[in-house]
């Protein structure tokens, strides 16, 4: 059987599997969920024997650490994902949510919220997406067809033969969460090419896999964005607030897409800021590269280029440029975002609201963390992606998302 034949076979399953789902009631859905929930805590120890084989594999070919982390899974996070497909399970049922028009004609015209049907999946080296995406879809009632990275391979087939086990024992066909097991570039190519076969496609990952689908998919794609995340310290900021927002937002957890990549300072504060942060973050040993006045205030620190800028690096690096006003550094952001999670820290009113009106990013911050660009924190429960495009969703993607509409009419003999 050839690449094609195998994706294509198990696109054909996921697509028979998708009406059993869709025809599902909301507390079979919800039994299903729960049951996965279960099946991951029960079975924590061999997910993680299969992904200690993952992250052996990752550091042989140098993974960074912080990438590392990003594909590590311990008992404590798989606990998490297991809670988390719990609080999707008490979340409302998107389905068959109903708008009623009477028309003058006595046509009774009905709105109906159903599932797409079959959802594919590109992503690269977390495998938290796997259990995330597929309950998500599932709820929705949804089939889907992952194509996770070869860094989480073994993490993925154990979670995918779990959750397969669970669809199984509340008699539902395996097929409707698959797991194509060739993570070459060809079976990502291969299914992008499957349009009848699957209803829309959403890559998460970094730019250039981003790119590459947006660019090559031959099926619908809603496109998730890359973190090229900003955080501006305005001339009327709380310093110790900023220092605590902006630590929080590089160093907590850099490797994930709403961390910050570029700090703008205030001329007027950035004396008092950048040492401060800079000393703060000696700890996580943070790499700096900034502008020319940056290097004046930071002496030891390199020299950001353009490529700096425009970089998501997913790493203890950052970007800061000392700028002269709000307006620079909205303009700043304007050039370089990647249209994700943008934050402010000002007392100024004023300055917040162009801040907020003037950048067209889907989640922007005053006086918070970026951190919080995420399904869960929204109360959407677990996320499938954070769409950067305006089209069908925008932001954290969480139930709703994974819906469309379709329209009954009912009518006693009418004709136009």
């Amino acid at each position: 059987m050839t690449l094609n034949e195998e994706i294509k076979a198990l696109c054909l399953g996921a697509k028979e599997a998708s009406l059993k789902i869709g025809l599902a009631s909301s507390e079979e859905r919800n039994n299903l969920l729960t049951t996965i929930s279960e099946n991951l805590k029960k079975n924590y120890e061999a997910i993680i024997e299969a992904n200690k084989i993952d992250l052996a594999k990752a550091k042989e070919n140098g993974i960074a650490d912080a990438m590392l982390d990003r594909l590590m899974l311990n008992k404590d996070r798989i606990y998490a994902i297991s809670d988390a497909i719990m609080q999707i399970v008490n979340l409302p049922d998107p389905l068959d949510k109903c708008e009623i028009n009477t028309r003058p004609n006595g046509l009774v015209i009905e709105n109906h919220r159903v599932p797409i049907g079959v959802v594919g999946m590109i992503y690269e080296a977390r495998p938290n997406v796997t259990p995330d995406a597929a309950t998500l879809c599932l709820k929705s009632g949804n089939a889907v067809v992952l194509r996770g990275g070869k860094e989480a391979i073994n993490s993925n087939k154990c979670m995918v033969k779990l959750i397969g086990d669970s669809l199984e024992a509340c008699g539902f066909d395996r097929r409707t969460v698959s797991l194509i097991e060739n993570t070459t570039r060809d079976s990502a190519n291969e299914l992008m090419s499957m349009r009848g076969y699957i209803d829309v496609l959403i890559p998460r990952g970094g730019k250039g896999l981003i790119k590459n689908v947006v660019e090559s998919s031959r099926v619908p794609v809603i496109e998730t964005g890359a973190g090229n995340c900003h955080l501006y310290v305005d001339e009327s900021a709380d310093i110790e607030m900023a220092l605590k927002v902006a630590l929080n937002a590089k160093c907590q957890r850099p490797s994930v897409c709403n961390a910050i990549e570029t700090i703008l300072v205030h001329k007027a504060v950035a004396n008092e800021f950048l040492p401060k942060f800079y000393e703060m973050t000696r700890k996580f040993s943070l790499e700096f590269r900034g502008c020319e006045k940056s290097l004046d205030i930071l002496p030891g620190i390199s020299l950001a280029t353009d490529e700096d800028y425009n970089t998501e690096y997913d790493d203890y690096i950052v970007s800061v440029k000392v700028v002269s006003d709000v307006y620079e550094a909205v303009e700043h952001i304007r050039k370089y975002s990647t249209g994700h999670s943008e934050a402010i820290i000002t007392k100024n009113q004023e300055n917040a609201d162009y801040f907020t009106k003037a950048i067209d990013s889907c989640a922007l911050y005053v006086n918070a963390s970026t951190r919080f660009t995420d399904g869960g924190e929204f109360g959407l429960g677990a996320e499938i992606g954070i769409s950067t495009q305006k089209l069908h969703v925008r932001g954290p993607m969480g139930l709703s998302a994974l819906t469309t509409q379709k329209y009954i009419i009912k009518g006693e003999g009418q004709i136009r």
